[in-house]
C-alpha cells in the first residue's frame, strides 16, 4: 500500500495536476458554481434580501411578454452585427495596406493597437468629450449639432463607432500575422497573370484569409453581444433605452431592480442566442472557408 501511494505522488501526472490545481479551483468557483447557480435562479424569485422562492417559468414569461426586452434585444443584434460587420472589414484593409510596406508602417501598427491596449474608463471619457453637442470635437470638425449621446437617432450610432475604434487594433493585428504566413509567390503569380490591387484582395487575399477572417468574425461577434462597460460608462443604456444591450439589462436586474431571477433568466437567453449563432456560424464554415474540409 506504501509503495502505492508513493507510485502516485511520484508520477508526473500528480506534479501536473498540482500545477493546474490553482487554474481548476478558480474555473469551478468562479465560472462552473456560478453558472449551475444561476442556472437554477432563473427559475426562481430573488431580491437578495429575502428567502429565494421558486416559480417556475415566470421569469422567462414575464421577459418574452415584455416589450422592453424586444427593444433591449433588436438593440443588441444591431450592435452586435454592426460591429461584426465593420469590425472585420475595416481590419481587414487596414491590414492588408500596412502589409504592403507603405512607408510608416510600423508607427501606423503601433497607433491603431493602443485604443485596444487603454483602459475602457478612459475611452469612455475621452469620447464623452469628442460626441459632446456643445464642446465635442466631432461636431466642430462636422459642422454639425448633433446630441450624439442624447439623441435616440445617434446614441446606438455612437456606441458602434467607439466599439468598432477600439477593436481595430487587435483584429488587424490578427490579419496581419495571418498575412505574413502567405507566400509572396502567390501574390506575385496574381501579378504575373495581370490580375489588379483589386482582383489580387478579391481573389488570393481573401480566400487565404479565410480561416482567419472566420475566426476574427466569431470572437468579435461573441464579445460584442457580451457589451457592457462601454454602455455602462458612456450612456447607462439611454436615452430612452436606445443603447440599452443584454448584458447592461442584466446587470440592471440584478443590482438595481433587485429582481436576481429575472437576470439569471436574461443570461440564459443570451447564452442561447450566441450559442446558436456560434454553432450556425460553424456549420456555415464549409461554405465560407477555403479548402476546408
Amino acid at each position: 500500500m506504501k509503495n502505492f501511494i508513493n507510485s502516485i505522488f511520484n508520477t508526473e501526472k500528480f506534479a501536473g495536476l498540482i500545477f493546474i490545481l490553482p487554474a481548476l479551483l478558480g474555473t469551478l468557483i468562479f465560472i462552473i458554481i456560478p453558472v449551475i447557480c444561476s442556472f437554477g435562479l432563473s427559475f426562481a424569485k430573488w431580491d437578495l434580501l429575502n428567502p429565494i422562492q421558486f416559480v417556475g417559468f415566470d421569469n422567462y414569461k414575464e421577459i418574452f411578454s415584455d416589450s422592453v426586452f424586444f427593444q433591449i434585444f433588436w438593440n443588441t443584434i444591431v450592435f452586435a452585427v454592426s460591429t461584426s460587420v465593420f469590425g472585420v472589414i475595416i481590419p481587414l484593409i487596414l491590414a492588408c495596406i500596412l502589409n504592403s510596406k507603405i512607408r510608416g508602417s510600423e508607427f501606423y501598427k503601433t497607433a491603431y493597437f493602443l485604443p485596444f491596449i487603454t483602459p475602457m474608463i478612459v475611452v469612455g471619457i475621452i469620447w464623452e468629450w469628442i460626441f459632446d453637442p456643445n464642446i465635442g470635437m466631432l461636431n466642430h470638425i462636422l459642422h454639425l449639432n448633433i446630441n450624439w449621446l442624447y439623441d435616440t437617432h445617434f446614441a446606438m450610432s455612437a456606441m458602434i463607432i467607439v466599439s468598432v475604434w477600439k477593436l481595430i487594433g487587435y483584429n488587424m493585428v490578427i490579419f496581419l500575422s495571418s498575412l505574413s504566413g502567405i507566400s509572396q509567390s502567390m501574390f506575385e503569380a496574381a501579378k504575373i497573370d495581370g490580375a489588379n490591387s483589386f482582383q489580387t484582395f478579391k481573389n488570393v487575399t481573401v480566400p487565404l484569409l479565410s480561416p482567419t477572417i472566420f475566426f476574427v468574425v466569431i470572437i468579435t461577434a461573441i464579445s460584442s453581444f457580451q457589451v457592457f462597460d462601454l454602455i455602462y460608462l458612456m450612456t447607462e443604456g439611454g436615452p430612452l433605452n436606445s443603447t440599452n444591450v443584454l448584458v447592461y439589462a442584466i446587470y440592471q436586474n440584478a443590482f438595481e431592480f433587485f429582481n436576481v431571477g429575472k437576470a439569471s433568466a436574461i443570461a440564459y437567453v443570451l447564452f442561447t442566442i450566441i450559442l446558436v449563432l456560434t454553432l450556425i456560424q460553424w456549420n456555415l464554415r464549409k461554405k465560407l472557408v477555403y479548402n476546408e474540409e
